[in-house]
């Protein structure tokens, strides 16, 4: 049975049984005991490296494997993502007679949800145990497939709830872009569980509340701040999260009071608090707080310098802009496709159209919707119709129907705007034909806080 998963994973280890006994901390270990902890060592530096230790011991009549060494193998299986690989072991763990063992099959499950939904489905159908982590696999795997309303059911249907089970759920929500519904979850959470029991959210709950609360801007402010004042009543440390909270949603002078007390700033914090100040207008400020980092002796990242572009384009400071871009290679930082756009907002709001057109010919990446769309903005503003004509036929092949609406009504207007009226025409019945979504105008509010009732 394991005949396939072997030729699959190419196994290396020839050695000897001392060679296994030297996976464990250089120790001798027991046929019976060790196999799982030679397993899991082995997977630690490479899932095939655990896999083919496996397929030898298993090939090995004097080693017992165990329900301990089939769980890392699985797991070792799971994170090499090939369905054909779990496929073989599903199988195998069937010979062995560990197909009704509920840890085994919850494993495997995880398996199948990282790499063939469908069949995690008909795997749970079979299943004639199920504990709370098997149906917090479940709530986690429809979620990434999309259907977060069959996660929601799987939910409600749960014989028993832990704090997981409400993490998942609530992450969920928060990934889906439906907020409201996250923030409603958690404080149903907070009230009681199923069984009437209080349940304390943990770190992964809290933080994925945070997050929520600054997607949605300043709407999330006032949750955001009752769940501060839940930290600090349980004497529990979330200043960086708290400080990207605060930021997002605009309430800059709390942001600024969290790190102004926080022990230690990293690099996250920084970030976070210069992208804030830079996000709400205050450019002058997120310059300076740059300044401050570095001279702190704390070491800018990618993100950092996101922040700090965004900053310059808010404020048409063309020349720190240039200067500050120039600087992340200084500092042996990768060009992030951000970085690029940034530069293009920046040259284009200042009307250097010229320029911003040559920062998208030397990019190092393929420039996606936003950079284009940032180009054609800055054309249509300062009337460049003819730079237009020279990218319109690329941007058309980069865009997607599905998510760029924004950039096939700026290419129509402007083909209108320059009375061309037969591409006009051409560009809105390829929109029909393609169903593309238009973006419609709406408030910050409705279009970004109501969809989360939905």
């Amino acid at each position: 049975m394991l005949l396939t998963v072997r030729r699959l994973v190419d196994p290396v280890v020839k050695s000897s049984r001392r060679h296994h006994r030297c996976l464990v901390t250089g120790k001798p270990f027991s046929k019976s005991g060790s196999s799982a902890a030679a397993i899991q060592q082995a997977s630690s530096s490479s899932p095939r490296d655990g896999l083919g230790i496996y397929c030898k011991m298993h090939r090995q009549c004097s080693f017992k494997l165990d329900s301990y060494a089939l769980l890392f193998a699985l797991k070792s299986a799971a994170s090499m993502k090939d369905t054909l690989i779990v496929r073989h072991f599903h199988a195998h763990v069937i010979r062995l007679g560990f197909g009704s063992n509920v840890y085994i099959a919850t494993c495997l499950l995880s398996a199948y949800v990282a790499t063939s939904f469908p069949d995690a489905r008909l795997l749970l159908d079979e299943m004639p145990d199920r504990t709370a982590v098997t149906w917090n696999v479940m709530i986690t795997g429809y979620a990434r497939s999309g259907d977060v309303d069959k996660a929601r059911d799987v939910f409600e249907d749960m014989p028993q709830r832990n704090v997981d089970s409400w993490s998942a759920m609530i992450t969920a929500y928060v990934h889906s872009g439906r907020w409201l519904k996250g923030l409603s979850l958690f404080r149903e959470m907070m009230v009681a569980g199923k069984d009437g029991l209080l349940i304390k959210p943990d770190k992964i709950t809290l933080s994925t509340v945070l997050s929520c609360c600054a997607q949605m801007g300043s709407p999330g402010s006032l949750v955001g701040r009752s769940v501060h004042g839940y930290l600090l009543k349980m004497n529990v440390e979330y200043d960086t999260v708290l400080v990207d909270m605060y930021a997002k949603c605009g309430v800059f002078k709390y942001a600024c009071l969290v790190f102004s007390a926080m022990k230690e700033k990293n690099v996250i914090a920084w970030t976070a608090l210069i992208s804030g100040a830079a996000r709400h207008g205050c450019s002058e400020e997120a310059l300076a707080l740059f300044e401050m980092m570095k001279e702190e002796g704390v070491q800018p990242n990618e993100m950092t310098f996101t922040g700090v572009l965004h900053a310059c384009a808010h404020t048409g400071m063309v020349g720190a802009g240039r200067r500050y871009f120039n600087m992340i290679e200084e500092y042996g930082l990768e060009y992030k496709i951000q970085h690029y756009g940034c530069m293009v907002d920046i040259y284009g709001r200042a009307g250097l159209v010229e320029e911003a057109f040559g920062v998208i010919k030397r990019m190092k990446l393929e420039p996606n919707a936003t950079v284009w769309g940032s180009f054609l903005s800055a054309c249509k503003e300062h009337n460049r119709f003819d730079m237009v004509e020279k990218v319109i036929e690329q941007v058309l092949t980069v865009i997607k129907p599905e998510t760029d609406g924004g950039v096939y009504t700026q290419i129509c207007d402007l083909y209108v705007l320059n009375e061309k009226w037969e591409d006009a025409e051409r560009v809105r019945k390829l929109m029909l034909n393609q169903n593309v979504r238009k973006v419609r105008g709406s408030s910050f509010v409705r279009s970004r806080v109501d969809r989360g009732y939905s």
